[in-house]
């Protein structure tokens, strides 16, 4: 609804023109009304409108002193005179200060209904403009990149319980129409080039020039719009990694690019491997696992492996992994290594490429699992820093005698968090809130994620986090509004939409509600 104060020294008027038309109906809302110029410049300070309707002939300030002191003041306010007077002064002083209408009383309802049509067509339109200018604003700001990263992390190596809170999340960054896309992974990390007795190799490691060569690689997708992102991977501080639905034409273009300007920018020859094509976010991980294997496999004397992970599906089946994972969380060593020397043998029996093929997916489920669970994995275990290692591995006894520790650590630490019992589980809980608060969350959705029955949940949850379930999901939710507010100039609706609240209005009257003062009241009071 649009605002609309309606000025006129007589009240009868403006009464009439409330009663005119179907205000509502036409998208409008008579939110004041003021006596004269004086009164209406009075309230146009306390509260935001879009429109004024104004008389010409008034007391203490007439028509055309308000027309003037709204220009100045208020240009994006659009104005409509309606007068008595058929004066040409009037209506020079009304096209002068450029009010969108001059009527004469008495209005008949199809001019008035006409003229406020078009004044809606005409706010319509400045607000999708704006509406676009600030979601492109939204979309290269910095907090935007980095939460759009960060939810790639999570998609290709966390499972999502529900398939529309993978598909919320994934609009929310643009990528919804991806769901639909061939989309291929690649990961790039740095080999030193060599270096003349002037230019130590250690002084220009891949550990001491990670930061230029991420910036290289970002300036050499800039080129590629919204078809190819980079993001980083904690646990492979080494590497980049780069999800896009170019064609083979654009992504050996891509390729070529990196190549070329990390060569001649960082002195290092970049490795790049890249993944085979997954179609369906629920198989964007499979991909991101086959990118990281070519990379791991390719150029260490195992390229047939590294041709097989770039290509066709992946050696364990998803239900397999799931068995293997399922195992792990339950404590089942056994079960679990019974399954895992089993698969390791078959593929054995098929060939090297496969078996090592086998061996990097069973460590990336199990890194996968040590992330969730904090087990911190020790150098030697961890195969992105030694991928040669897995020319080691060259017996089903050697694989397992390497995969077994890790995932035995993995489930001890999991058997020690449920020891810990429901403040273990109201941890994780919160954890999931403070990572995912900006799709919807219902305490029927968290309890049935964290197999709970919800009344039980609800009390579970107020008596160990010392508030109830709503409250903490709307104080993490007003945590992250007022950075935003603080640190950007992104729209309300930018804020609500990123914070997780329906609509803008909602979110303003909840952060009132909680903070004593609106959001742009906020905004303007934060410390410089």
């Amino acid at each position: 609804m649009y605002r609309v104060l309606i000025v006129d020294d007589e009240p009868e008027i403006r009464q009439g023109l409330k009663l005119k038309v179907n205000w509502e109906k036409l998208g409008f809302l008579i939110a004041g009304e003021a006596g004269n110029g004086a009164e209406a410049m009075a309230m146009l300070a306390e509260k935001a409108f879009d429109i004024v309707i104004t008389d010409m002939n008034m007391p203490l300030m007439n028509g055309v002193s308000l027309l003037e002191a709204c220009e100045m003041r208020y240009p994006e306010l659009r104005l409509l005179v309606i007068t008595g007077y058929e004066d040409i002064q009037y209506a020079k002083a009304a096209v002068r200060h450029q009010a969108r209408d001059f009527m004469l009383k008495p209005v008949a309802r199809d001019e008035l209904s006409e003229a406020l049509t078009r004044l809606r067509k005409e706010l319509d339109d400045e607000r999708t403009e704006k509406n676009e200018a600030s979601a492109m604003q939204w979309r290269l700001s910095q907090y935007y990149k980095e939460m759009k990263e960060q939810y790639i992390v999570q998609l290709v190596k966390e499972n999502f319980a529900h398939e529309r809170e993978r598909l919320e999340r994934a609009k929310l960054f643009q990528l919804g129409e991806w769901d639909a896309c061939p989309v291929r992974f690649l990961t790039v990390g740095l080999r030193p080039l060599a270096y003349n007795d002037n230019q130590p190799a250690q002084d220009r490691s891949p550990e001491k020039m990670h930061l230029p060569f991420e910036l290289v690689c970002r300036e050499s997708l800039s080129a590629y719009g919204e078809s190819a992102n980079l993001f980083r991977d904690s646990s492979y501080p080494g590497l980049v990694h780069i999800i896009s639905i170019l064609d083979d034409k654009e992504l050996a273009l891509l390729t070529e690019s990196l190549k070329r300007n990390v060569s001649a920018y960082i002195g290092m020859e970049p490795f790049i491997g890249i993944g085979h094509s997954v179609m369906g976010l629920k198989h964007w991980s499979e991909g991101y696992m086959s990118a990281l294997l070519t990379w791991n496999l390719a150029d260490r004397g195992m390229h047939d492996a590294a041709r097989g992970a770039a290509e066709g599906q992946a050696a364990l089946s998803e239900d397999t992994v799931k068995v293997l994972r399922s195992c792990v969380q339950r404590g089942d060593i056994a079960s679990f290594e019974c399954t895992l020397r089993r698969e390791l043998e078959e593929a054995f029996q098929i060939s090297r490429s496969r078996f090592t093929k086998v061996i990097f997916q069973l460590y990336l489920m199990l890194e996968a699992l040590a992330h969730a669970t904090r087990a911190a994995l020790e150098d030697g275990e961890q195969l992105w820093l030694r991928p040669e290692k897995v020319l080691g591995l060259d017996s089903v006894d050697k694989a397992s005698g390497f995969l077994m520790p890790i995932a035995c650590r993995i489930a001890d630490r999991h058997h020690a968090s449920e020891e810990r019992g429901e403040s273990s589980l109201i941890e994780a809980v919160r954890q999931y809130i403070d990572e995912n608060y900006m799709i919807d969350l219902n305490l029927s959705m968290i309890a049935e994620r964290f197999n709970y029955h919800p009344s039980y949940f609800s009390e579970l949850f107020k008596a160990k986090a010392g508030k109830t379930f709503i409250q903490y999901v709307t104080d993490v939710r007003m945590k992250q509004a007022t950075r935003l507010l603080e640190e950007t100039e992104l729209s309300l609706w930018d804020i609500a939409e990123l914070t997780g609240f329906s609509n803008a209005s909602y979110f303003s009257s909840k952060f009132k509600r909680v903070y004593g003062l609106s959001p742009s009241e906020y905004r303007q009071k934060r410390p410089e």
